[in-house]
């Protein structure tokens, strides 16, 4: 069976599904979502990059974060990974972590997809303890909780409004059992409820995704720590951002082979799809359930502050290959201005702590 038969089937028995519904088969059906199947979606050959997979740097220098936190006796040297894709940034980590201390890391990651949790024991083997979810946890975390590109993955639903009125984005298919939107007067509790929270008002013709999932999941987060500093590492805009006029049609988007696609109707199950995620509201809500907002930086900022540029070596080896070589462009293309870092905000949270930034993080 392939997902556009099974999304059919649901269509018929519902008339419509929303945004959210369709996101959520397409993405994490079982057997037939995207992140679920057995094939190559990060990396060359793949669909889309992350930054962890540029270079082994950029989680050298989150363990070198880390380490100093444990250094100063704040957090046991315990990490939690929430979404660890192909577990490169694990391997490098816990490869610094090596270097840096004979102390022993307890490293967690949390895996929904079969398919990586199998890459992840491949490339790290004891190294870590895998979870299908939070819910298999024994005991609450205290420790880093990191997270890199988790949220811009969560299903969303999309609304828009016209004629001055809201709809709710819904998909359906057509008699050439081709998918297509259909709007939707918005009836949704959660969603008005959602607006009215955060103060949200669309403008005539404006397209914009709604992350409930997302503002669950940082809510369930919350119950499942005891004491932590959470990292999280996305693209987004704060809600003053989404009110400028070239954001005004959303930004639902799929990647296939590297090229961006604006129709997210395409490539069923074979297409990465993500959304820039609410900044303003992982910030409030987690104020809200006991995350403490300590501070937000774009990711080359964020290195930068951290110490980045001390990690380039000088060296006159003219082989462009040389690990020294490899490392010094890695290094580059983290901070450059044109590169990928500056479209990341860097997030840091905490819970039941009480930690001074700027003894990690000197201006």
């Amino acid at each position: 069976m392939k997902i556009q038969e099974v999304l059919q089937g649901i269509i018929e028995e519902k008339g419509a599904i929303t945004y959210e519904e369709y996101m959520g088969h397409v993405l994490y059906h079982p057997t037939l979502g995207y992140y679920n199947k057995e094939c190559t979606k990060i990396g060359a050959s793949g669909d889309f990059i992350t930054t962890s997979n540029v270079s082994g740097v950029f989680a050298q220098m989150i363990a070198r974060f880390f380490y100093k936190v444990v250094q100063d006796g704040l957090l046991p040297p315990v990490v939690c990974e929430i979404g660890g894709g192909t577990g490169k940034f694990a391997f490098d980590f816990v490869q610094e972590w090596k270097r840096l201390t004979d102390e022993r890391l307890t490293y967690i990651i949390i895996e929904t997809s079969p398919h990586h949790r199998q890459l992840q024991r491949e490339r790290l083997g004891e190294e870590v303890i895998q979870y299908s979810s939070l819910e298999e946890l024994s005991t609450e975390i205290e420790g880093f909780v990191f997270s890199n590109e988790l949220f811009d993955a969560f299903p969303v639903h999309v609304i828009e409004k016209r004629n001055g009125n809201l709809y709710e984005i819904m998909i359906s298919f057509n008699e050439q059992q081709e998918f297509i939107e259909i709007p939707k007067k918005l009836e949704h509790p959660e969603i008005s409820a959602y607006l009215h929270t955060y103060h949200i008002e669309l403008e005539e013709g404006q397209r914009f995704e709604i992350p409930l999932l997302m503002e669950k999941y940082i809510q369930k987060l919350s119950r499942y720590i005891s004491k932590s500093l959470v990292m999280t590492i996305d693209y987004g805009y704060t809600f003053e951002e989404w009110q400028q006029p070239y954001h005004r049609d959303g930004s639902l988007r799929g990647y296939y082979k590297h090229q961006m696609v604006t129709n997210p109707l395409l490539h069923l199950g074979e297409m990465d799809l993500t959304t820039h995620i609410h900044i303003d509201m992982l910030k409030e809500e987690g104020n809200r359930v006991g995350l403490t907002y300590i501070g937000e930086w774009n990711q080359r900022d964020f290195l930068l502050r951290i110490g980045i540029l001390q990690y380039l070596q000088e060296h006159h080896d003219s082989n462009p290959f040389s690990e020294a070589s490899k490392r010094n462009r890695a290094i580059r293309s983290l901070v450059m201005s044109d590169g990928m870092s500056p479209y990341f905000r860097v997030m840091l949270q905490q819970k039941n702590m009480n930690v001074s930034i700027n003894t990690y993080m000197p201006s």
